[in-house]
């Protein structure tokens, strides 16, 4: 029927309009075009469900939490962060010793992401006391610990008897003798999340992607007993000042954060579910609804959000409006669909 009627409109007019009606044939087929994307779009939008069980033996209010180092040096601050939307929320990292971390600048905000390097500034035991009232009333709270053996993750995970879960933090890229610089190593990755699992708490492995082969860490995770594993924490990197002529660091380099390495993120997560079978947290980018579907398709059974929520306060609640419906589907019909 369209094409009749754009056939019926071009034998009416002279080879004197021949110009501006290929304008307006261009303007037709456009219009055409985007209406079917409309109808597509409309067709293929997904809605979820609130999940209803537990994800890496954690119960969740959403498929979405806080991630480590964004607001979690506080129990209000972790507080509002549920009260605004998050499904559950992670600590800022603690580890065995009290830090203060790189000398500033610490984080600079670039296009696309944010680039950073903390260095791990943490309150060490101490945390224990400020954290207990949000323990005592949430079952949803994960507590990020790192160390630079073994010994040391087991000591810290002794101090939070009432933790829901602990995720390892295997994975900074800006921290002497913690984080990645460990990380990188299987035996390592597999003996510290031993020592944690004694203390009968859901682990989480947090895991770097500067790495050959990420598969090869995700699986020595689980071998040590792990019951999920996040993905991904940032990606080295830096920048320099032209007019200084000098890192813009303090620290020189450090990790980069948000939309810039959502793709990354992506193949990482695709990676993992294709390597092992424990449930995979995304971690790297996200910032819409349609980024958790993506996270969830590569196999992601939650995300984790952390620096979108430096542009966004409301980011959470704002992709529960887009992401979930009374009539929705449950997540794991969808959770690594891409591999089919």
């Amino acid at each position: 029927m369209r094409f009749h009627l754009v056939f019926a409109f071009f034998s009416k007019i002279s080879l004197y309009d021949c110009l501006g009606t290929y304008e307006v044939f261009v303007h037709l087929l456009l219009g055409f075009i985007n209406a079917s994307r409309t109808t597509y779009n409309a067709i293929d939008m997904i809605k979820l469900q609130i999940p209803t069980e537990k994800i890496g033996d954690v119960p969740l209010d959403n498929h979405m939490l806080l991630a480590a180092g964004i607001l979690g040096t506080t129990a209000a601050s972790l507080s509002r962060m549920l009260f605004l939307g998050a499904g559950g929320v992670v600590t800022k990292s603690i580890g065995p010793e009290p830090k203060n971390g790189h000398h500033g600048p610490s984080l600079i905000p670039i296009s696309g992401g944010i680039l950073n390097s903390m260095g791990l500034p943490n309150p060490s035991q101490e945390f224990t006391d400020e954290i207990a009232p949000l323990l005592a009333v949430s079952k949803s709270v994960v507590i990020s610990i790192f160390g630079g053996t073994p010994e040391e993750f087991a000591k810290v995970a002794e101090w939070f008897p009432n933790a829901s879960a602990f995720e390892l933090n295997l994975s900074c890229p800006h921290a002497d003798g913690y984080g990645s610089a460990i990380g990188t190593n299987p035996r390592i990755v597999r003996e510290c999340t031993e020592a944690v699992k004694v203390f009968d708490k859901p682990v989480w492995v947090k895991i770097t992607p500067n790495v050959t082969d990420i598969g090869v860490i995700g699986r020595a995770a689980e071998i040590g007993g792990a019951d999920a594993i996040v993905a991904i924490n940032t990606i080295r990197a830096m920048r320099i000042s032209t007019g200084m002529r000098c890192p813009v660091l303090g620290n020189k380099f450090g990790g980069l954060s948000g939309t810039a390495v959502f793709s990354i993120a992506i193949r990482a997560v695709y990676d993992l579910y294709e390597a092992c079978s424990l449930p995979i947290i995304g971690c790297g980018g996200v910032s819409t609804a349609d980024n958790v579907l993506e996270m969830m398709m590569a196999g992601a059974s939650a995300v984790e959000i952390g620096s979108a929520v430096y542009e966004n306060i409301n980011v959470f609640s704002d992709i529960s409006k887009d992401l979930y419906d009374a009539n929705g589907i449950p997540a794991a019909e969808i959770v690594g669909c891409a591999h089919d």
